[in-house]
């Protein structure tokens, strides 16, 4: 297929796409209004129309009757309008191929704007820990050879679900999301180990029953980030087969702040290995055990449909793979 664009004069504002050929590129009109196309190109890349719309400079309302245009037009439904956000059909998946460049290109002529996407900033969420630890590191290369990063921080089904509103390229999720909208492979397994600071632990291989880990632990204080324990709870049916009895000495509020107490002395706790890493060569903390199989929790590189628009998010997406086979 052959694609060209007229620019002769804007008023006319019109895509010629010549000489196409095929049931697929048939899907235009003859002389397609750039105006449509780019509002189409923009909620195809934001994933809804409220996100579409300050990128365009309109209303919600305008951008869906755009839209409605454009698919009375074309004769093709071009999103699969979800409780929040839109997906896009095979059709948009088409459509997008065919148009994305030549207005990549003319809005590069008339001096950038929401829909080069080879500028627009690349949006990445995932848990705060992972993202300063290991995400961030990876990605300062990228950054400093021109890439532009949005960053946000949070739990995994609050950013799913802000994903599915268009408010992230790419997601670092601690689970499989469900359903077939959102596209995820495996990034890492992520291997959780029973620490404490070196005085408790010289403490616990003392003890009259140091034999038994877990008779020897009730003593020490549990430190986790939820009262129900959750990755402790896990580690204790996991490793040792049996339910975890403690009950929480101090609940702080994220992963960060166990890593904290834990170091400062105020007890023991399961946390992720690479978290901890750097305390462990370092002697700060002691892992109480080695078991042959520790408990593991797989991540998944999770990427909004129509994302891979911008070229930037290819090299975020290809990146982050490449790191985390050494995570």
């Amino acid at each position: 297929m052959r694609t060209r664009i007229r620019l002769a004069c804007m008023k006319n504002r019109t895509l010629d796409i010549g000489e196409a050929t095929g049931s697929s590129a048939r899907q235009l009109p003859s002389h397609a209004d750039l105006n449509l196309l780019r509002t189409f190109l923009a909620v195809y890349r934001s994933g809804s129309f409220t996100a579409a719309a300050p990128l365009l400079g309109l209303s919600q309302p305008t951008v869906t009757a755009q839209i409605r245009t454009l698919e009375h037009q074309t004769g093709r439904e071009l999103f699969t309008r979800l409780p929040r956000g839109v997906e896009p059909t095979p059709p948009a998946h088409e459509l997008a191929r065919q148009v994305a460049a030549p207005l990549d290109a003319l809005a590069a002529l008339e001096g950038g704007g929401p829909l080069a996407g080879q500028t627009a900033p690349v949006r990445l969420a995932g848990p705060s820990e992972l993202l300063c630890v290991r995400v961030l590191p990876a990605l300062a290369p990228l950054v400093a050879d021109g890439l532009q990063l949005r960053v946000t921080q949070g739990l995994t089904e609050p950013l799913l679900e802000e994903m599915r509103a268009g408010r992230h390229d790419l997601v670092i999720a601690t689970r499989r999301p469900r359903g077939r909208a959102l596209d995820s492979v495996p990034l890492a397994d992520e291997e959780y180990v029973l620490v404490a600071s070196p005085v408790w632990a010289r403490q616990v291989a003392a003890h009259p029953e140091a034999g038994d880990l877990c008779a020897a632990l009730r003593d020490v204080p549990l430190v986790t980030y939820a009262e129900d324990l959750p990755i402790a709870r896990r580690y204790w049916r996991t490793v040792f087969g049996k339910q975890l009895t403690a009950r929480a000495a101090v609940t702080v509020p994220n992963l960060y702040a166990v890593l904290s107490a834990v170091n400062a002395g105020a007890g023991y706790s399961v946390l992720p290995h690479s978290l901890c890493q750097e305390y462990l060569d370092a002697g700060r903390l002691a892992q109480l055990h080695t078991p042959e199989e520790p408990p593991l929790n797989t991540l998944f590189l999770v990427q909004r449909p129509g994302a891979d628009a911008n070229p930037d998010v290819l090299r975020v997406r290809d990146r982050l793979r490449l790191a985390a086979s050494a995570w």
